[in-house]
């Protein structure tokens, strides 16, 4: 692709099964979308009632799908209709989709795209002019608990506890970033979901909560704002189902570690010297 071209296409609302509109009639209604006024954020469900009829931001089956009720929050706060919003490491295209609903531009990139309107290109190499786009969005893979794809390129597959104690993960990142703010135009704003993560150690005394502890969102704090101005870190409550399984709180316990609870947002704005500067958004 041409440097500073990407796809646009829209593959219009993502409409559900007769299966997955029957389940969604027998539940009860979803609150509605309000700001959030503290920096504890939490919201009953995984995504919002879309104004489409029949619609889903993204897809509720990908592992690791960003909350699209984030992504709506951060949007009506630090950007206007008509902006342009990146999304990187677009996923199941959640980004695109709340991007669509609320009268803004969406571009997403990952290395395996799921949909037409997704690019396939590497976040540490965007073919995108710089000072381009008016809003960033990451969500990064934390460590390798999940399986992104097969490409041997993916930063799914770096370990943030290797050992090479985490280096080829954060280096990966660190370029992701860089690459970020150069498409960034000034005085615009920069959002980063993400977790840490722990990892049990094999064969370690039961009841110790031996183990590796990996602050993986102290270490992208750190990168960022090398280069940005920090704004607010958000503290977001997980509703992951795989929290509502007995078996892992018992074994939490037993085994004297913590499930992870929470997940970082951090909130961070360009300020430089040079490129283009856009209109202040509403803070």
């Amino acid at each position: 692709m041409p440097r500073g071209s990407a796809d646009r296409r829209s593959p219009g609302p993502r409409l559900q099964s007769p299966r997955d509109q029957a389940a969604r009639r027998s539940q009860p209604p979803r609150p509605p979308l309000r700001l959030q006024t503290t920096t504890l954020w939490e919201y009953a469900s995984q995504h919002f009632d879309s104004p489409a009829v029949g619609a889903v931001q993204g897809d509720k089956e990908y592992a690791g799908a960003t909350p699209s009720w984030i992504i709506w929050q951060l949007l009506q706060r630090y950007t206007r209709p008509g902006d342009v919003i990146l999304d990187p490491m677009c996923g199941s295209g959640t980004t695109l989709d709340v991007a669509r609903d609320l009268g803004r531009t969406g571009i997403g990139f990952d290395l395996a795209p799921r949909r037409d309107d997704i690019t396939r290109a590497d976040a540490r190499k965007l073919p995108l002019e710089s000072h381009s786009v008016d809003f960033v969005f990451i969500d990064p893979p934390y460590s390798t608990h999940i399986e992104y794809s097969d490409d041997p390129k993916c930063i799914g597959r770096l370990d943030a506890g290797g050992e090479d104690g985490g280096k080829a993960y954060y280096d990966a990142m660190r370029l992701v970033i860089d690459e970020s703010f150069r498409v960034l135009r000034n005085r615009r704003y920069f959002a980063l979901y993400v977790s840490d993560s722990w990892r049990k150690k094999k064969g370690g005394p039961k009841g110790s909560g031996a183990g590796l502890f990996m602050p993986i969102g102290f270490e992208l704090f750190n990168i960022m704002r090398r280069r940005l101005q920090p704004i607010d870190i958000i503290a977001v409550v997980r509703h992951n189902q795989k929290l509502k399984r007995g078996n892992w709180h018992k074994a939490a316990e037993e085994e004297n570690f913590f499930l992870r609870g929470f997940n970082y947002l951090f909130l961070m704005k360009k300020i430089a010297d040079t490129g283009p500067q856009a209109p202040t958004a509403r803070r």
